[in-house]
């Protein structure tokens, strides 16, 4: 325990007296990058869709259409009703748009997990290379209800 210390210690004292000013600067620099977060990229605008329950029979997406542009983002937002998805079907979107959905914290490929709490978001972003079409989605708990959506990727 005492020769851990005294290397430690010791290499403490060498960091300080090697390189002067330099090694400072140097140490300064390093400390502020490190607590410096940078700003994350931004991919595109962003929309909004509320998941909505309108009465025991009627759940919505609103808006339930909504047209974007590669590079786009959309959240979903848990208003009412839920547990709520966002689940696309795979014979409903272009050809080869698979790869270009990005759904954070999917359940399944095309599928998000669902969001039971109150004011939830599920975030999906149409990636840079999102082939133009519609895009039709629904939330698997409330399908049999309705809940049915379309992005139009322009």
């Amino acid at each position: 325990m005492r020769v851990t210390s005294l290397v430690a210690g010791l290499a403490v004292v060498l960091a300080a007296c090697s390189g002067g000013d330099k090694g400072a600067a140097t140490t300064a620099d390093t400390t502020a990058s490190a607590t410096t977060t940078p700003a994350p990229a931004t991919a595109g605008a962003t929309h909004d869709v509320d998941m909505v329950m309108e009465s025991p029979t009627a759940y919505r997406f609103v808006p339930a259409e909504l047209t974007v542009k590669a590079g786009d983002v959309i959240r979903f937002h848990n208003k009412s009703g839920g547990p709520h998805n966002v689940a696309f079907w795979s014979d409903s979107i272009p050809s080869g748009a698979e790869a270009a959905i990005q759904i954070a914290d999917q359940m399944a490929p095309l599928t998000s997990n669902m969001v039971t709490e109150q004011d939830g978001v599920i975030t999906v972003t149409m990636g840079a290379t999102a082939p133009t079409g519609d895009y039709r989605y629904t939330c698997q708990p409330h399908s049999p209800m309705g809940m049915h959506g379309k992005i139009t990727v322009q």
